[in-house]
């Protein structure tokens, strides 16, 4: 048997990969508010996956610089604005996709604000929409950087999903 790593010791690939495993068993118990704070939670790191990866390309920035810089961007909406967007200025092609998410992350963010700072609770319907809206957010996102990444979860949340037939690849 091995041990699991600490969840700091991850990449941030594998801890989007890990938000979206807890999800699966939130969905399946019918926790929909959290599985919606799962699934945006898990956004947000693919933005800082995407972040880090950007100042790889084009800085020499130490990593503890560029953390400076994702808890001061706070947020998804933050991180995209103040961060990626910006980056990603000098390639056109990226940076259109980069700014069509930023629609799909403020729906994101104000569902996820609405539970975690007003004490919303949520609908099956409402948690379908913002789950495929943060996987649409997340393949999107990543697929830029990394084009075989895909979400694995324990079972079919939505039917985009479903990867079962696929070959999974470790993150």
């Amino acid at each position: 048997m091995t041990a699991r790593r600490p969840y700091e010791e991850l990449t941030d690939l594998e801890k989007v990969q890990k938000q979206w495993h807890k999800l699966s068993g939130l969905h399946t118990r019918e926790e929909w508010s959290a599985a919606i704070v799962r699934a945006a939670t898990a956004a947000e790191i693919a933005a800082n996956f995407a972040i880090r990866r950007e100042f790889e390309l084009k800085s020499d920035f130490d990593s503890k610089f560029v953390d400076s810089l994702l808890r001061w961007a706070n947020g998804l909406a933050g991180k995209l604005d103040r961060l990626l967007i910006p980056l990603s200025k000098t390639d056109e092609t990226k940076n259109e996709k980069i700014i069509t998410l930023k629609a799909v992350a403020g729906e994101i963010h104000t569902k996820r604000n609405a539970i975690t700072h007003q004490g919303e609770f949520c609908k099956k319907e409402e948690a379908m929409t913002v789950i495929a809206k943060a996987e649409q957010f997340i393949l999107t996102l990543v697929q830029i950087y990394d084009p075989k990444f895909f979400l694995k979860s324990r079972s079919p949340i939505n039917s985009s999903t479903r990867h079962s037939s696929r070959k999974k690849k470790d993150v």
